[in-house]
């Protein structure tokens, strides 16, 4: 059976989908699965074991719709999909299924405008975790056969590749006989970004509470690494937090995330990435951000703080992004930190 998945979109959401993936193996292990994903990010599925071929889309590609619609008639038509899996069903990706009419399971998202693409339609519910609803886009094969949802999302990264990153940490001067936390103390987007003077405080607490931690920061080059050095600079240069040890890449973020013991901070796809490789994390969440939608649980430990936390929903209407995150105070995080660090830490540390 051959598979066709498309994703497209950004990292954390290619990520989660990895669990539809392996839902799709496990169940048809036998099945050729091909992914399709923006050109950007497709390096770092390299190598996973529940794809077997991955297909990009370059800016060129979506910038003319000619282009575009060409690329995609000829996937379909090099290759005789049985299922094809439309994780988006924007007009643009609906385009697949138009243009494979043959394929007799044709999947994806309820939409006024979708029913002409698909012949199964699957209702997004705000209720469910991305990683559930992802995993339910497999539901219509159930008529194949009885199918169990795998709602791991998984990345994969060579040993070498593995090496190569705790050589670098203990050139670093990084321990790595002693646990690690990771720390997202800034974000792309500004608007997703909790009070810095805030996250200086709980880090002044942590660094003095667990003082066998080291801290790495992780941030992008550019504005994402000024915010960083300023809040190494604001907690005076400890010698505990490593402000040099950078991931140069997503797949050495991967790598990154096997040594790294907890992940702590602002709520985003580094999250997705590091979660992918079996490490726990509590993040505080933007106000946009659904912590039932985005906070997956599976065997992983997921936590998260949110100004949903505080309020309902028709206080928060009139809130602006600022007052809704001034509900989330220094001590809640503090105390919600020190209680995973106490509770989790210890566990995966001994676990690694």
């Amino acid at each position: 059976m051959k598979i066709l998945v498309v994703r497209f979109r950004q990292m954390g959401d290619s990520v989660v989908a990895t669990a539809l993936l392996n839902t799709l193996r496990y169940n048809f292990p036998e099945s050729q699965i091909h992914f399709v994903l923006n050109e950007k990010i497709a390096p770092l599925f390299q190598g996973h074991p529940s794809i077997d071929r991955i297909i990009t889309f370059s800016e060129d590609d979506h910038s003319g719709l000619v282009r575009y619609l060409k690329k995609v008639w000829q996937i379909v038509h090099d290759t005789r999909y049985d299922v094809i899996i439309d994780m988006r069903s924007t007009l643009n990706t609906m385009m697949f299924a138009c243009f494979s009419r043959r394929t007799p399971y044709r999947i994806g998202l309820k939409k006024f405008y979708t029913r002409i693409a698909f012949n199964h339609l699957i209702h997004f519910s705000e209720n469910k975790s991305m990683v559930e609803h992802d995993v339910s886009l497999a539901s219509p094969l159930n008529a194949i056969k009885e199918i169990r949802a795998i709602n791991e999302f998984t990345l994969h990264i060579s040993e070498e590749e593995k090496k190569d990153f705790g050589d670098y940490l203990r050139g670093q001067g990084v321990d790595l006989e002693k646990p690690i936390i990771l720390v997202n103390v800034t974000a792309k987007i500004a608007s997703k970004v909790w009070h810095e003077d805030r996250m200086v405080w709980v880090l002044k607490q942590f660094l003095e509470t667990f003082p066998t931690y080291q801290v790495v920061f992780n941030y992008a080059p550019g504005p994402e690494e000024a915010n960083a050095r300023r809040v190494y600079e604001k907690l005076g240069r400890p010698q505990q937090v490593f402000i040099d040890v950078q991931a140069r890449s997503s797949r050495e973020l991967v790598a990154m995330g096997y040594y790294m013991t907890l992940f702590f901070g602002n709520e985003g796809g580094a999250r997705h990435i590091i979660h992918a490789t079996g490490c726990p994390s509590l993040v505080v969440c933007a106000p946009k951000t659904n912590k039932t939608v985005w906070l997956q649980q599976n065997s992983v430990p997921a936590e998260g703080i949110s100004p949903a936390d505080f309020a309902d929903s028709s206080v928060l209407k009139k809130m602006s992004n600022e007052q809704k995150y001034n509900l989330i105070t220094q001590e809640v995080v503090w105390e919600k930190l020190k209680d995973f660090t106490q509770r989790v830490g210890l566990r995966r540390f001994h676990k690694n």
